[in-house]
């Protein structure tokens, strides 16, 4: 058997050991079988960009952040916009797996990545997936590798915004990543001390957030931290757009709420505000020694399926087993925070805000 290993959508700390748990698991408990990286995720299958991955390929890669496959997010075969206008290049994929004599693949991704991967499969791609994404909204999974990491780069960063905070007396507005499902802002936000977290799944009002900043200065208080999913929005109002774009996960890039709420504020609470998006850096370098093992659970999982030949499956999380499920769940919708759920129960009874509060 030749088995192809591939990477799409956005990086994420974990991937690698992914690609090497796949690797040794296939070679440790497989009858001769080899693996083939595909480059570039979709865009590797549409070009015919394939590497052998030897013995050695995988030695050394499991603290390494990012992928040695390297990614994208933007070459969705059924709709590719390496010709104009795009078009369905599926029976190109076909082709080019047929020539390599590549037999199966293990797909790492997100929302995107798999919901290809299940649609390539009634075509006769025999496929099992890996949920990957820091923002661990994939349904099917109770956790994804790279959220860990992204958690606490986000903590680690909020901890240092405290004390600049508390010099200067200012409200600190910090924007992490997430997209739609707020599980970065609210894990950080609680860690870190937060006292303001605005996430999508709980529409925020301008009122209360300065409400929350003022009895906080009637306490005493004379600085507070704001931690801001980028997803965020104003209860009746829309999400912070950064760029509309083509194609992709997404239609837009979301990012700027931490500085539209802040700038709206701060004439009405007498603090300087100030506002600071974390970015990329929340995905980026070496996974944390969680994400190191739930990757390594995941890559081994998923090569298992491939040997047992239950394909269209995804490895899933569910309480502490790891386990196949089908790769049809994990498309069904996202993994959102719920809002009366026990988390932000827990982080209301400590004194957090949400900027959903009465101000009457």
């Amino acid at each position: 058997m030749r088995v192809g290993i591939l990477t799409g959508g956005g990086d994420c700390p974990g991937l690698n050991a992914v690609i090497r748990a796949v690797r040794r698991t296939l070679q440790h408990e497989g009858d001769d079988v080899e693996t083939v990286g595909v480059k570039d995720g979709f865009l590797g299958l549409i070009t015919a960009d394939f590497d052998p991955l030897g013995p050695g390929s995988v030695s050394g890669i499991l603290p390494r952040g990012g992928t040695i496959l390297g990614t994208s997010n933007r070459d969705d075969p059924f709709r590719w916009r390496g010709t104009d206008p795009p078009s369905d290049v599926t029976d190109r994929v076909l082709a080019n797996l047929r020539d390599a004599e590549i037999d199966a693949l293990v797909v790492i991704g997100g929302d995107g990545t798999l919901d290809i991967a299940h649609r390539l499969t009634p075509l006769g791609v025999r496929a099992v997936g890996v949920p990957k994404t820091i923002d661990n909204d994939l349904a099917a999974t109770d956790r994804t590798f790279g959220f860990d990491t992204a958690v606490t780069i986000a903590t680690e960063a909020i901890d240092r915004i405290h004390t600049t905070a508390a010099s200067h007396h200012r409200v600190m507005f910090v924007e992490v990543m997430g997209r739609h499902a707020g599980w970065i802002a609210l894990h950080a936000g609680m860690a870190s001390g937060g006292d303001v977290i605005l996430i999508p799944e709980i529409p925020f009002r301008f009122d209360a957030i300065v409400a929350a900043i003022e009895a906080r200065k009637a306490r005493g208080k004379r600085s507070s931290i704001v931690v801001a999913a980028e997803g965020a929005k104003p209860l009746g109002g829309t999400l912070s757009v950064y760029k509309e774009v083509q194609g992709g996960a997404d239609t837009v890039r979301l990012g700027g709420i931490a500085k539209q709420v802040g700038d709206a504020i701060e004439g009405e609470i007498g603090l300087e505000v100030r506002a600071t998006i974390l970015g990329h850096i929340q995905r980026g370098g070496s996974p944390t020694a969680y994400d190191r093992v739930l990757a390594t659970r995941f890559g081994v999982c998923a090569a298992r399926q491939v040997l047992a030949g239950n394909w269209d499956s995804m490895a899933s999380l569910r309480g502490a087993d790891v386990v196949p499920v089908p790769l049809a769940d994990a498309c069904s919708g996202r993994r959102l925070v719920d809002p009366e759920g026990p988390l932000v129960s827990v982080a209301r009874a400590t004194g957090i805000k949400f900027g959903d509060e009465p101000t009457g």
